[in-house]
């Protein structure tokens, strides 16, 4: 996998410079823009190039010979290359931004002043990509350097243009383990109600990069500092203060266990996945907040999987998520506190629950439940053991009669041939029957006077 992003990274490249290169030679100015130019600064690789230049649009698909106009208005086409789209846009300025995300006029200017419209200092930079000469207009590298997310002039003012940028200002300092300048922070605290302006979809998209790329708890912490998160997701803010039995969660309330799992997330480079895991473990305990009762006998949570379930499948829905990705999350909510019987189960139980689909996730999920508390990894280390004893064929066995098989033995069609056949799979599994003989005897055994 690493080596596949390496080359993926150098082709992004290669074809941006191509593309940078084409423009200059045209009598143009071409540079790249913003993140790219940051991960140079800081040694990462960059997998995605942002072009700004001096041509106008119809300039640009002048050049090359499969673009698409995604932006023309603003300036913006994408030059395709290998199915592969890159931004350029043209210098601009911008009068103000009436909804709140669009500029209501665009005007095309310089690179200096096409900066200065941009959100923060750290991705305000030029290069030059046939030099590697940076133009710096912002301090943008003193703030690279001192590890600050600043915007580039007034917050309010920059925010407001598109409040999404208070969570981009979260996402970066998180990911890249920066810290937000103080009026910067300030801004979002006083304008964290606005966030609500912005589409679920693109506040999803941003979340999903908090979680995904680095920094997951810091960038949690910092969404409950600025109040983004009482905001966006009021459920999970509750979960603060929701205190938990010392036996089995050492490390404090259901806020502060949450964010050590958020801590420990691995990142698999399955960015689809990775997004599943990390809802799933955001979400696994929010039922608690509001179903922690406590008697004689101590602090219980009686019911919290099945209201976590309900509470998680509104927000999936509220932030727009894919059908798949919300039944994914729902059912490692729906199985989290099952691994605590495994080493009790029937045979047959137990491989139906190791057959699982995405079993992978739900392990993880436990692992990372369990280093997060009490530290107990018991439980995880028996599923390993079984996954590694059975064999695909004990798991997922090979079923030695069909649903004809039955109806030639002498069975009616209907409801009858179904359990018939999950009462054999039943048998497999726990080992009672192997053979075909053996599967003919059971059936006449026990269903024949059905």
């Amino acid at each position: 996998m690493p080596g596949e992003q390496d080359k993926t990274a150098k082709n992004s490249r290669s074809h941006a410079e191509a593309i940078a290169q084409r423009l200059q030679q045209a009598g143009h100015e071409a540079y790249f823009v913003g993140g790219c130019v940051r991960d140079f600064i800081l040694g990462n690789a960059s997998g995605d190039y942002d072009i700004v230049t001096s041509a106008l649009p119809d300039q640009v698909m002048d050049l090359f010979p499969h673009t698409v106009p995604i932006g023309a208005k603003f300036g913006v086409v994408a030059v395709i290359i290998e199915n592969h789209p890159y931004e350029v846009a043209t210098f601009r300025s911008d009068d103000i931004y009436e909804d709140g995300r669009h500029p209501s006029q665009v005007h095309f200017s310089s690179a200096k002043e096409d900066v200065f419209r941009r959100d923060f200092t750290v991705n305000g930079l030029l290069m030059d990509p046939s030099s590697g000469e940076i133009f710096d207009y912002v301090d943008g590298r003193v703030d690279i350097e001192t590890k600050i997310i600043r915007t580039i002039g007034n917050p309010d003012s920059r925010f407001s243009e598109d409040y999404l940028r208070m969570l981009r200002a979260i996402r970066f300092a998180a990911n890249l383990g920066f810290e937000i300048e103080s009026e910067t922070k300030k801004a979002i605290v006083q304008n964290a109600a606005r966030i609500k302006q912005i589409s679920a979809e693109r506040v999803r998209d941003e979340f999903n990069k908090i979680l995904t790329r680095g920094g997951a708890r810091t960038g949690f912490e910092l969404l409950c500092d600025t109040n983004l998160l009482q905001e966006i997701l009021p459920e999970v803010a509750k979960l603060q203060g929701v205190e938990q039995p010392p036996r089995f969660h050492p490390e404090g309330d259901v806020w502060q266990h949450t964010l050590k799992m958020l801590e420990f997330l691995p990142a698999n480079g399955n960015i689809e996945r990775d997004i599943c895991l990390a809802w799933g473990v955001l979400l696994h305990d929010v039922g608690k907040a509001v179903t922690r009762s406590e008697d004689e006998k101590g602090v219980h949570f009686y019911g919290h999987v099945q209201k976590g379930e309900e509470i998680a499948d509104d927000i999936m829905q509220r932030l727009r998520f894919s059908n798949a990705q919300r039944e994914t999350v729902l059912n490692l909510i729906r199985q989290h506190m099952v691994f605590m019987n495994v080493q009790k189960m029937r045979t047959g139980r137990l491989k139906r629950f190791l057959r699982m689909p995405d079993f992978d996730l739900h392990l993880e999920l436990h692992r990372l439940d369990c280093v997060a508390s009490h530290g107990m990894l018991d439980n995880y280390e028996f599923c390993r053991e079984q996954l590694r004893i059975f064999a695909l064929d004990d798991l997922h066995p090979h079923r030695l009669l069909t649903g004809n098989d039955l109806i030639a033995m002498g069975f009616t069609p209907g409801k009858i041939i179904g359990d018939i056949l999950q009462s054999l799979e039943e048998e497999q599994l726990e080992g009672r029957i192997q053979t075909l003989r053996d599967a003919k005897d059971y059936v006449l055994r026990t269903w024949r006077y059905e």
